[in-house]
């Protein structure tokens, strides 16, 4: 009698049917944080290449249509902070470069003027600086896991010798 009271349990004992579903619920939030924490990290890194692109490119511009004699002569580039904000948001086309998960906040240009043995004494260094921020899309997702990180702002900035127009 003892014996067909323990069969059913000693065969659902050795009956692993669901076992890879258990298994599969264990493992599904460790596979989803560490999906998301790679395509944030793939859309980081796109986004902070294409505005160091951007500001390059600003740069070089400041770099060609500032006077190469604007030490000796003074003046400004402050005036060529919407120009210069275009340039590191826009293609030539006037195409949007960025996703809507990015945003510049602000372009700010500035002038050094360095002395030393330059052709031109002293030598005009253009410096163009942008404040952006980054949303993340999956952000949610890894606030799951912790504190979430919905965004990032940061400054990227490049530098380069004034060439004149």
């Amino acid at each position: 009698m003892k014996n067909r009271l323990t069969a059913p349990f000693k065969r659902f004992a050795r009956n692993d049917d669901g076992a890879v579903i258990v298994e599969f619920g264990l493992v599904m939030p460790f596979m989803l944080l560490l999906f998301a924490a790679t395509v944030e990290a793939a859309h980081l890194m796109w986004s902070y290449q294409s505005v160091i692109a951007g500001v390059r490119d600003a740069n070089r511009y400041l770099s060609r249509v500032t006077p190469l004699d604007i030490c000796t002569s003074g003046g400004s580039v402050a005036g060529l902070a919407t120009t210069l904000k275009d340039i590191v948001e826009d293609d030539k086309d006037a195409s949007i470069l960025f996703p809507a998960s990015i945003t510049v906040n602000s372009v700010t240009p500035s002038l050094s003027c360095v002395s030393g043995a330059y052709r031109v004494n002293p030598a005009p260094v253009g410096t163009v600086s942008a404040n952006i921020t980054v949303q993340f899309p999956l952000g949610s997702i890894l606030s799951l896991f912790g504190d979430g990180l919905s965004s990032v702002t940061t400054d990227v900035s490049d530098t380069s010798r004034i060439f004149g127009q």
